[in-house]
């Protein structure tokens, strides 16, 4: 029974397991301050613009099915909103760090070619005769 708690503990010490759940934690705090800058602040502005600053109870009526077209709206612009941070806040700087460390994507060239080799193989083999 010691085994298996110990072998437990080595699985949750695993970098990759602890990179995870701190992944996840801070996920889910970026979620949350996403969420709060789209309802607090960027649905009022386009509110202000359009008129109507919750979009929650838009909706249209056809044969008596009512379409919430608002609540996708306050999707989308979450949506958009989430990538936007996560491209300018982690994508852009990651790609300028690596610019600046020297790190080039060599590896990932190298791997495009395979793949496409792998491709090209598979497609003169099921040709049909």
């Amino acid at each position: 029974m010691i085994g298996v708690f110990k072998e437990f503990r080595d699985f949750l010490m695993r970098g990759n397991v602890v990179d995870l759940a701190v992944a996840v934690v801070i996920g889910a705090a970026f979620a949350a301050l996403v969420n709060s800058l789209v309802s607090d602040i960027l649905t009022p502005v386009i509110g202000v613009i359009i008129g109507k600053p919750d979009f929650s109870s838009l909706s249209f009526t056809i044969r008596s099915s009512v379409f919430n077209y608002g609540n996708f709206l306050n999707a989308l612009i979450t949506f958009l909103s989430v990538t936007a941070a996560i491209f300018f806040f982690i994508i852009k700087p990651m790609n300028t760090l690596n610019r600046l460390r020297g790190v080039n994507d060599a590896q990932g060239a190298d791997q495009t070619e395979l793949l496409t080799e792998i491709r090209d193989e598979l497609r003169r083999q099921n040709r049909p005769n």
